[in-house]
């Protein structure tokens, strides 16, 4: 239910007005959801790792979701909270790994990561994502599906770091967006239902 606060104006104490807060759910689903499917198109063969996906990666996949995150907490949503900035951050600190080595100032000092600190760092977010999942079991399918897709993700890229096999890295790549695109339909789902007033797009919600 949406959040109502309610404010009486200091000049006329009788009037009372509503202030329904507005849910960030869809900013942080698609500012997830495109930049997840971007990096995959990548990760799948399409074209190669450039300033797009990391200019993505760091403001919409990152800042967005970490503004959805902070306006989550202003609602009271924990779990929106805890998911929408964790992931935000995941996007600015998978920048960071990628270009903090092109620093000359820290060179040689700060080396780029190794395939088994990636398989580290790529399976600690899987095992995140994985607990956060249980979270979405009293929520809707939706949510469900982009969770359990996105711990399948991570543990596939896990395997590309420890293997280096390219057929892992292309299956990783389509699943990551089919992961990325159940995110913006999951984000368009609250957006339309909330725009017409009934369910255009069915989000599945689970019976409590």
């Amino acid at each position: 239910m949406p959040q109502i606060s309610v404010k009486k104006n200091p000049i006329d104490r009788g009037m009372i007005m509503g202030d329904k807060l507005a849910n960030p759910a869809p900013l942080g689903l698609f500012g997830f959801g495109m930049t997840t499917v971007l990096l995959n198109l990548h990760n799948a063969g399409f074209y190669p790792l450039g300033s797009m996906i990391l200019a993505m990666g760091l403001v919409y996949g990152g800042l967005a979701q970490v503004i959805a995150g902070i306006m989550e907490y202003k609602k009271g949503n924990t779990f929106g909270t805890l998911a929408f900035s964790s992931y935000g951050l995941f996007w600015w600190s998978l920048v960071i790994l990628l270009l903090l080595p092109n620093f000359t100032l820290l060179s040689p000092a700060v080396t780029a990561p190794d395939d088994t600190a990636m398989a580290a760092y790529f399976f600690m977010w899987g095992m995140f994502t994985l607990l956060m999942f249980f979270g979405t079991i009293k929520m809707n399918r939706a949510l469900q599906f982009v969770f359990s897709s996105l711990t399948v993700l991570f543990f596939l890229l896990t395997l590309v770091r420890l293997t280096g096999n390219a057929d892992i890295a292309m299956i990783a790549g389509y699943e990551g967006i089919i992961c990325g695109a159940s995110a913006i339909y999951a984000g368009l789902a609250e957006v339309l239902n909330e725009v017409y007033g009934r369910i255009v797009l069915p989000l599945c919600p689970v019976n409590k």
